[in-house]
């Protein structure tokens, strides 16, 4: 199982709707590729500063063949539009992870 985690420091003054439109848009454009087998969306709880909200968004995909396929065929332009829509008042950290049975 492969974890696939984008960590977002967003803006207070755009957070209202940046949480809708992440639940409302983004989140279900990226497990419409069908490449994501589930999702999850959290609130991070201990953030050094009080200008800004952390969230973190995770997918779960079956093996890296299929993260490989999203960074192909979807990754650009979902990015792109988030980073339009936001600018700098919503900054993206993703990482990989890889189940350890």
């Amino acid at each position: 199982m492969i974890l696939y985690n984008i960590t977002f420091t967003v803006s207070n003054e755009i957070e209202e709707d940046f949480v809708q439109w992440m639940k409302d848009t983004h989140i279900p454009d990226i497990f419409a590729t069908g490449l994501f087998t589930e999702h999850k969306f959290f609130r991070l709880l201990n953030s050094p500063d009080d200008n800004v909200t952390n969230y973190a968004i995770q997918f779960f995909a079956e093996n890296t063949k299929k993260l490989i396929e999203y960074e192909a065929r979807f990754a650009h332009e979902l990015r792109f539009e988030t980073q339009a829509r936001y600018g700098e008042k919503a900054i993206p950290f993703r990482t990989l992870m890889e189940s350890v049975d």
